[in-house]
């Protein structure tokens, strides 16, 4: 028998009246019973035990939309996934559709998140697992939770499933859509068909803040809806974080207050001061052939700062570069940094590093990155590298999450008074600086040249034709 309070696990299509109750539960046990000739049986489970604190509202949210921003370390993608896996045992006509930019990143996202809740119920029999393409089988029904990205939109539009209805959409890392027109187009296709009680339609998105321009903000923060659920996450209320976790927050909290803010408290970050202006985050499947060139950057850092890869496509006639690939990671040792950039296949390029770290670039050289040349050094490099790069439109492809962060923080260095110095503030700038050095490899297109002084040629004075006749006093 059901005990009141609890979650149940494997449940039946008629409801569960006061089992909803989020963190109701009166003690916590965990029993299967496995039923005579049928595979699925029951399990009870506590649920705060494996949720935590912090979310009841989200776990009992019916709305249209459910909007989940978010510091790092807040559990709202776990909490997610937990509650996905739960109610889609719950109800036996349910199926999820996993939505992220690109496909390619549900993998190690989502896709691992959801496999990690799955574990955590301690429900494993009853999935089943595929890989290529994603997907995840309740084995008892046939339900599916369907993965697909917004790089494939023909897929996209078309999904569909032959058990139930797609009634639930779940947009991770949302702030990758810079287009409100493609969530809507999603919108409009999922959650598809007719949907009867007790089953509701649902969109969830989580993401982090990066920035208080994005369409995310005015459309479901800055307005009243009563579709609409929205809630802000921080890490305090993940008490399963240990006191090495905290401390990263606490050390942010500090020394960079601007970078707290955001990923430490889940606000809007501030577009007060950005030295970057005109960049966004883009899926590309390609690259323009014709007028490109690529161009790579490497930081070093260690055990605060991490060490820092990019590479870009320029395009200096369109005034356009394409951030494509990234590396960002503390307590690298020259070994492991070299290993990276052959496992990327960027070992035989031409790649600009800090050339303040000489013995590093040297070991680089001697463990085959070759052609690892010392960026320029020099009072005027860093202010001359901005005013490249603030010459161009910039596309940031959403699996370079880490370029996207730092662009969306990199800000002018105030005075004392209140007003912006010419330059920036030396924080949340490793990527930043990896493209300075990148661009270096970059000389200006013809536009770009100063014009040719125009020859004249004299008019008066000097030999004229009447002198080449033979007569000098110009008669």
């Amino acid at each position: 028998m059901q005990t009141e309070g609890r979650e149940r696990i494997g449940g039946d299509e008629t409801g569960w009246g006061q089992t909803d109750r989020y963190g109701e539960i009166p003690a916590y046990s965990r029993r299967e019973e496995e039923a005579p000739g049928k595979d699925e049986g029951t399990i009870h489970v506590y649920l705060p035990a494996i949720i935590g604190k912090g979310y009841r509202d989200f776990w009992n949210c019916r709305k249209r939309y459910r909007v989940v921003k978010g510091g790092k370390g807040s559990k709202k993608s776990a909490t997610t996934a937990l509650w996905y896996i739960v109610h889609l045992m719950k109800y036996p006509q349910a199926n999820l559709l996993v939505v992220r930019a690109v496909y390619a990143t549900l993998r190690d996202s989502c896709f691992a998140q959801l496999l990690w809740a799955i574990r955590r119920l301690g429900v494993e029999r009853w999935w089943q697992v595929a890989k290529n393409p994603l997907e995840l089988t309740y084995r008892p029904t046939g339900q599916k939770i369907l993965f697909r990205g917004f790089d494939n939109p023909d897929k996209l539009a078309s999904t569909t499933v032959e058990q139930g209805v797609l009634c639930w959409v779940w947009v991770e890392e949302a702030f990758e859509l810079s287009s409100e027109e493609a969530f809507d187009k999603l919108d409009l296709s999922a959650p598809r068909g007719a949907v009867s009680p007790p089953l509701f339609k649902q969109t969830t998105l989580t993401f982090n803040p990066w920035s208080g321009r994005h369409w995310l903000k005015r459309r479901f923060f800055d307005r009243e809806d009563d579709r609409v659920f929205t809630l802000t996450t921080t890490y305090r209320v993940n008490e399963f974080l240990d006191e090495a976790d905290r401390a990263v927050f606490e050390r942010m909290e500090r020394e960079n207050p601007r970078r707290y803010q955001v990923a430490g408290l889940g606000e809007w970050r501030s577009q007060e001061g950005l030295v970057f202006e005109n960049w966004v985050v883009e899926p590309f499947d390609s690259l323009p052939e014709e007028g490109g060139r690529h161009v790579f950057g490497l930081d070093y850092g260690y055990t605060n700062d991490p060490t820092a890869f990019v590479a870009m496509a320029v395009y200096p006639a369109e005034k356009v570069l394409h951030v494509y690939d990234e590396h960002y990671e503390t307590r690298m040792l020259n070994d492991a940094i070299a290993a990276m950039i052959r496992k990327k296949g960027y070992a035989k390029e031409r790649i600009r590093a800090d050339a303040a770290e000489p013995k590093s670039n040297d070991d680089l050289r001697r463990l085959g990155i070759s052609r690892l040349i010392p960026a320029a050094k020099g009072p005027d490099s860093v202010r001359n590298g901005i005013a490249r790069l603030q010459e161009y439109r910039m596309i940031v492809h959403p699996r370079c999450v880490h370029t996207a962060e730092e662009l969306a923080a990199y800000v002018w260095e105030n005075d004392p008074g209140g007003g912006t110095l010419n330059r920036p503030r030396d924080e949340d700038n490793h990527l930043m600086d990896a493209m300075r050095y990148a661009m270096e490899d970059i000389r200006p297109s013809r536009a770009d040249l100063p014009p040719k002084p125009v020859r004249r040629y004299r008019t008066d004075g000097g030999v004229r034709d009447a002198d080449l006749r033979g007569a000098w006093d110009g008669r």
